[in-house]
């Protein structure tokens, strides 16, 4: 069972930043894909951000690109999502989860474990 507790939301003004975190209670070491997802109120839940760490590569949603990066500090068991150039779309929950991204096959997965997401709001 894995435990995934997110921290780092907050309030910001537009073209601000945040750093998001995602603590497992358990060695991340031997989680391949770990990710961010967020959800609106009455949208779907959206990948925002994901990580291989046996590929070595991340992937992020077209929204994210170029403001948004993802990082994975095994040693601390920890995922982050900073957020750079922030907009008032992005205001929204976001959730750690896990697995997140494509499986060798390149076929998304699903994820088994969620945090309990952490509110982000931008103001315009």
């Amino acid at each position: 069972q894995v435990h995934l507790e997110e921290s780092g939301g907050g309030v910001v003004q537009a073209g601000g930043s945040l750093r998001l975190s995602c603590t497992a209670n358990l060695s991340i070491r031997t989680i391949n894909h770990m990710g961010w997802y967020r959800q609106t109120a009455g949208e779907q839940r959206e990948m925002v951000a994901s990580v291989s760490a046996m590929r070595g590569t991340t992937d992020y949603a077209d929204s994210a690109k170029g403001r948004f990066t993802i990082s994975r500090d095994d040693a601390k068991n920890t995922v982050y999502l900073q957020m750079d150039n922030l907009k008032p779309e992005d205001t929204s929950i976001y959730y750690c989860a896990v697995p997140v991204g494509v499986d060798d096959s390149d076929v998304d997965l699903v994820p088994d474990f969620w945090g309990q997401g952490t509110q982000v709001t931008v103001s315009s």
